[in-house]
């Protein structure tokens, strides 16, 4: 048993390890594949589409199968679909993120951003000579190709690898481990597992921090930093450690049995073959019949009653329906929480993958074997597992509604978000992008490459900031003479402007603030998350709780984990205020949002989710202290209850003998 909680937790590990550091990555594949988040949210649901496809089957299944073999299958699966992902770096060219072109001023020595030259997107531009150039250069292959499918395949893949490992794994320890222990294995060993997220969070910020072209392209020719939003990190990299790490849990799986003595019979197995040795022989050749083999054919048709078994019983359904909608919550948040963090407090979104690394997934971590310790150290019945887990979700719930205070300001971007006299706008006017200032610099209207003025305000190019020249190279580019600049105040002299778009530090401030609530809401989402967990094992017979873990996994995805990251993305699209233009032609992804509405659609749908599931968590704790309860002593110990027999004697029951009574309000049977 102990190597195989060994084997079991690396496996959590290599899991964790791979999705967290797909999670962190989305933002980069967004923009590397210049899709919008809705895409990205189709993306992450792939895996749990691929979930779902065998999902149902390998838990209804699993007893009846060599379970560590069929675990070991899914890793390679995982593995396979890993290196399916990264093939699109190879198959695609060099990124070239949107930049303007410079022409040469009179002096040969600075360059113009402000120019009379009619550029090829100009709005009067012919629709087909453009047409024409664009078909010239190759990008009617480029547009019509979608590459970001084997990111998609590859995760699908990596959600069918992953299928066994929960249901078999933990319906494996629950089996062979005594009860007591059972809860606390299966938490050290969730616990133990999310070791790998934090190691892929940390591997996706330091790959988010290098350029996806990292050893073919001279960094310092870039004009953009990674806090530019059109920076794309090595995304393919981590992606070929991460199918490495997969192959290698595989390998110990391969040789475990496929049933072990309970956890306590070892001893008694020992003293036996002390007395004989015969007998130890028969007990080393004879197989465990707790768990026969069945046909398929037998179990196929098997399957209907059992899941209206299954689902006749209240306690899971409301346990069913609770799932789905944390899953939709927790799936849509973790999805978006390092673009969220990198628009609403103006941080790279490799800093926000490594904070989420160091600091949210440890508290996880802690709060995960806490609340498996704590049912071990004060033998909690199922009545006190559903307590403790209502109280610490609802005292999360409440403090969430504090993120609604990080209030953050909306980037000033002239002519988009403020006038160029700097008046705000209450909407997007494409018109007025054009102004007095730079009205004969034939500027492009759809280009995205950000200038920072000397007024605080954000510029969509150097051309209609109006800039007349320029110094320096790359990163160090500085932009002078800038019309638009100088318009904004009342001194006279040479207006400047530098790349990048201007920093919002009163955003930056209270990002501290944020990062300490969000770790207490972990905190306490992570206690209560394994004395929920064990609800389910307590609440249905012994025979059903793989199935059960598959029935809960497969709805928990098919109605939370797939859909989603695509609405969540889909109304987060709605609050962009700048698309960005694919190379050719098209919109790409989003450049710059509406941070507040950002804000309230995202933080607004999390709560929305999470007011429903303190609902079915309340429902839940009285269905269970009406059927569990704790004065029923003869239905609680049942192990060691004595009733005495015919001849005057006493015998005391195993619990094996009769693992699951019935319950006074209902007519199915619970197992306790």
């Amino acid at each position: 048993l102990q190597l195989f909680l060994g084997a079991l937790a690396f496996s959590f590990f290599a899991k964790g390890f791979s999705g967290s550091y797909m999670n962190s990555m989305s933002t980069q594949i967004e923009r590397r594949f210049e899709i919008p988040s809705s895409i990205v949210g189709l993306i992450d649901g792939s895996f749990e589409l691929g979930n779902l496809m065998v999902m149902i089957l390998v838990s209804y299944l699993g007893p009846k199968v060599h379970r560590p073999r069929v675990i070991a299958v899914g890793c390679l699966i995982m593995s396979f679909g890993a290196f399916l992902s990264v093939m699109p770096h190879f198959l695609m060219g060099r990124y070239n993120y949107e930049r303007i072109p410079l022409t040469e001023d009179n002096s040969s020595t600075s360059l113009s951003a402000c120019s009379l030259a009619l550029p090829l997107y100009h709005p009067t531009f012919n629709s087909m000579e453009m047409t024409r150039e664009l078909k010239n250069s190759g990008c009617e292959k480029v547009a019509s190709s979608y590459l970001w499918m084997f990111v998609m395949m590859g995760n699908l893949l990596r959600g069918i690898g992953e299928a066994p490992i929960m249901p078999l794994g933990v319906s494996y320890v629950d089996d062979f481990a005594k009860e007591e222990n059972s809860a606390f294995y299966i938490g050290a060993i969730r616990s133990s597992g999310m070791v790998g997220p934090t190691l892929g969070f940390l591997l996706g910020s330091f790959c988010a921090n290098l350029w996806v072209d990292i050893g073919v392209v001279d960094l310092e020719s870039l004009t953009i930093n990674p806090k530019d939003i059109r920076w794309v990190g090595a995304w393919w990299l981590g992606l070929v450690i991460c199918a490495a790490v997969n192959f290698l849990a595989s390998l110990p799986f391969w040789f475990l049995p496929y049933s072990l003595p309970k956890e306590g019979e070892e001893r008694n197995f020992k003293k036996l073959s002390e007395s004989s040795i015969t007998i130890q022989e028969d007990h080393c050749n004879i197989e465990p019949t707790n768990q026969p083999q069945l046909k398929f054919s037998e179990a196929v048709k098997d399957f209907l009653p059992t899941l209206k078994k299954l689902l006749g019983n209240p306690v899971f359904l409301v346990y069913l329906l609770l799932t789905v909608l944390q899953y939709n919550s927790m799936v849509g948040l973790i999805t978006f929480e390092t673009k969220f963090m990198e628009q609403q407090f103006n941080i790279s979104v490799s800093r926000a993958i490594f904070l989420i690394g160091v600091i949210l997934l440890p508290i996880t971590i802690l709060g995960m074997f806490l609340g498996g310790f704590i049912i071990k150290k004060f033998k909690l019945h199922i009545t006190g597992m559903a307590k403790f887990a209502s109280a610490t979700f609802i005292t999360a719930y409440l403090l969430s509604f504090l993120y609604f205070a990080c209030d953050c300001e909306v980037l000033q971007v002239a002519g988009l978000t403020v006038s160029y006299s700097g008046v705000k706008q209450s909407s997007i006017l494409k018109n007025n992008l054009i102004a007095s200032c730079n009205s004969n610099c034939s500027c492009v209207l759809n280009q995205w490459d950000p200038v920072c003025g000397d007024n605080g305000i954000t510029y969509m190019t150097a051309c209609f900031a109006g800039c007349k020249s320029s110094i320096g190279t790359g990163k160090n580019m500085v932009f002078h003479n800038c019309s638009c600049v100088q318009g904004q105040g009342p001194e006279t002299g040479n207006f400047s402007a530098i790349l990048g778009q201007c920093q919002r530090e009163k955003c930056t401030k209270t990002f501290p603030y944020f990062l300490a609530l969000l770790s207490m809401c972990a905190l306490f989402l992570a206690l209560g998350a394994t004395p929920a967990y064990m609800i389910m094992f307590r609440s249905v017979s012994p025979e059903l709780k793989s199935f059960a873990v598959g029935i809960e996994a497969l709805c928990g995805r098919i109605l939370g984990g797939l859909p989603a990251p695509i609405y969540f993305g889909a109304l987060i699209d709605q609050t962009c205020l700048k698309w960005g233009t694919k190379k050719c032609g098209g919109s790409g992804s989003c450049r710059v949002y509406d941070t507040k509405a950002f804000r309230n659609v995202y933080l607004g749908l999390t709560a929305g989710l999470r007011t429903g599931c303190c609902c079915l968590y309340i429902t839940l704790s009285i269905l269970i202290i009406k059927r569990f309860r704790p004065e029923s002593k003869e239905v609680i110990d049942l192990k060691n209850t004595k009733v005495p027999s015919k001849n005057g004697s006493t015998n005391v029951i195993k619990k094996e003998t009769f693992p699951c009574s019935k319950a006074s309000d209902a007519n199915d049977e619970t197992c306790m």
